[in-house]
């Protein structure tokens, strides 16, 4: 991997003179005033990458696995809208400007992860290892460049050593991308995100914004559960899963032993992998990944 790929642009400080930032009531558009409850659920959903596109237009990150986090300049939220119960000390020196990224703890953390940002009252002590990882800025004008160059100098303004910006990278060519993807998916991470450095924010799932994995993955609604067979005879043999797009499928693979005695609750949200869709858009090969935790 060549020095010009994994150079950072945290090195390169540029200043956008002519870059406006909207206020926190103001919608991207600058058309009508953002409700307090848009501010706090607006974020970007990343499409998956496909092989047409060019690398050189897009900023590329490390996927991490951790808790989305949208702070709207007052209040910390997971995606849903619901409050995040963080210590007073974790979010009062955090800037006064939307930020959206992830609470984190490290590769394979996870389920610890998890269990300290839902806990209440918070366990301040173990707050102590989360850092808050912001690679946008919600409701912001200008593309992703300037946004994420003014995100950095937020943070280094910040008194908070546990708010850090994503490292983001230069995107050069698809075998670059491969052997970056094969070094993350080698050391532990998720996988890859990147952003269209000339992309203006939008809310909603979008094609400025994609995800790349070795194998990828997606969530689903329990809608109901299939009967066991042989061993698992009187237990959950399948989950009965929707998709988000509608078309639905039972998915049996990679339930453990406690989850078949106890399986998901119906409306329980949960993520899977799978290897590419048939030609009706049912997962190939799908398996559980985890079952998320209420937001």
């Amino acid at each position: 991997m060549s020095d010009d790929y994994t150079r950072r642009l945290a090195t390169v400080r540029l200043v956008f003179s002519g870059m406006t930032l909207l206020p926190p009531w103001v919608v991207a558009t600058g058309a009508q005033p953002a409700s307090p409850l848009a501010i706090r659920t607006a974020v970007e959903l990343a499409s998956e990458w496909t092989s047409g596109l060019s690398p050189s237009d897009y900023a590329v990150s490390e996927k991490l696995d951790g808790v989305r986090a949208v702070w709207d300049g007052v209040s910390l939220r997971f995606r849903s809208r619901r409050p995040i119960e963080a210590p007073d000390w974790f979010t009062a020196g955090l800037p006064p400007e939307p930020l959206d990224g992830e609470l984190w703890m490290g590769r394979g953390s996870f389920d610890r992860l998890s269990g300290t940002v839902r806990s209440s009252p918070p366990d301040g002590q173990a707050w102590r290892a989360v850092r808050y990882m912001v690679f946008d800025r919600p409701m912001a004008q200008g593309n992703f460049f300037q946004r994420y160059s003014r995100l950095q100098e937020l943070v280094a303004q910040s008194s908070c050593d546990w708010l850090q910006a994503v490292e983001q990278v230069a995107g050069t060519d698809a075998r670059a991308l491969e052997r970056r993807l094969h070094a993350v998916s080698d050391g532990g991470g998720e996988g890859l995100v990147l952003h269209r450095w000339d992309a203006p924010w939008v809310p909603g799932r979008t094609g400025s914004v994609r995800k790349l994995k070795l194998q990828p993955d997606a969530e689903a609604t329990v809608l109901g559960y299939a009967a066991g067979k042989g061993r698992y005879a009187g237990q959950t043999g399948a989950l009965l899963l929707q998709m988000p797009e509608g078309p639905r499928f039972a998915l049996g693979s990679g339930l453990t032993d406690a989850q078949r005695a106890d399986p998901p609750p119906l409306g329980a949200q949960v993520t899977y992998r799978y290897r590419g869709l048939t030609p009706s858009g049912i997962p190939r090969f799908a398996t559980l990944l985890r079952v998320r935790d209420p937001e």
